[in-house]
């Protein structure tokens, strides 16, 4: 009798928990509200492309969370972010999920991450008028050449510690590293291979810079409130369902990815 008293307690004080749990997640927001709220930077060609004149988006990312709204029943409220303020912007709940970023410890130390769909790893790019004076990563890591970046993105830190004896040129948000290269204020970008495949379509100028291989391979995957995981949980098994019956990869294939 005293062993069925404890085991009711103790599914008592767990249906209590998750009861609590689900009443709190961002999930019952979502749903309550009849609203996802997605941030997004609009200048990650493309997974996330803002169009100045409508002030819509389009691109991979927003194919991604426009389908998870609509699985969900709900309408989609896209919000505008930059890459220096998207972990803080998730923290502070004002958007409910991210589009595609690249999942390293810094950012982990205060939000959390969805399972990962799709990895990257990261090239040089210059200009077709520079590109005689690069060949390799060491070519890039000497005294006066200047490497753009953008404030908050991956690439920053890596720049950093791959080019130590080059100059390091970093941007605010909306402005881009590449821009600056392009504009002759900087002499090379470093940028995703995705990211890099588009550049070179759009803009005949831009060169890749010739290397034996690429560098750190990273998997990407949409920021997430870190304490909520009955949200995180539900974003996991859409994505393996969606991955299952092939979403994903329509999706990537759609975009060139």
């Amino acid at each position: 009798m005293k062993l069925i008293k404890i085991l009711i307690v103790s599914v008592f004080v767990l249906f209590s928990v998750n009861n609590f749990a689900l009443a709190e997640s961002a999930l019952k927001q979502i749903l309550s509200s009849g609203k996802l709220k997605a941030g997004t930077t609009g200048d990650f060609n493309p997974f996330s492309v803002r169009d100045t004149a409508t002030n819509k988006y389009k691109g991979y990312d927003i194919d991604i969370m426009s389908e998870l709204a609509k699985d969900m029943g709900v309408d989609i409220e896209f919000v505008p972010t930059d890459w220096k303020t998207i972990v803080n912007g998730v923290v502070a709940g004002k958007y409910h999920i991210t589009g595609s970023a690249s999942i390293k410890a810094s950012r982990m130390k205060a939000a959390g991450f969805s399972e990962s769909y799709l990895s990257v790893n990261f090239k040089p790019f210059t200009t077709n008028d520079k590109s005689s004076k690069f060949n390799g990563w060491d070519s890039i890591n000497k005294k006066g050449v200047k490497v753009a970046t953008t404030l908050g993105t991956a690439m920053e830190p890596l720049v950093k510690g791959w080019f130590p004896n080059a100059e390091i040129k970093s941007v605010e948000a909306p402005a881009r590293g590449y821009q600056e290269v392009l504009a002759g204020r900087a002499d090379v970008f470093v940028t995703s291979n995705l990211e890099g495949s588009t550049l070179k379509a759009k803009y005949s100028n831009i060169k890749e810079v010739s290397i034996d291989a690429p560098r750190s391979p990273t998997p990407l995957a949409m920021l997430l409130p870190q304490n909520d995981q009955v949200w995180i949980n539900f974003v996991n098994h859409w994505i393996k369902i969606k991955m299952a019956k092939g979403f994903f990869k329509k999706t990537a294939q759609k975009w060139g990815l």
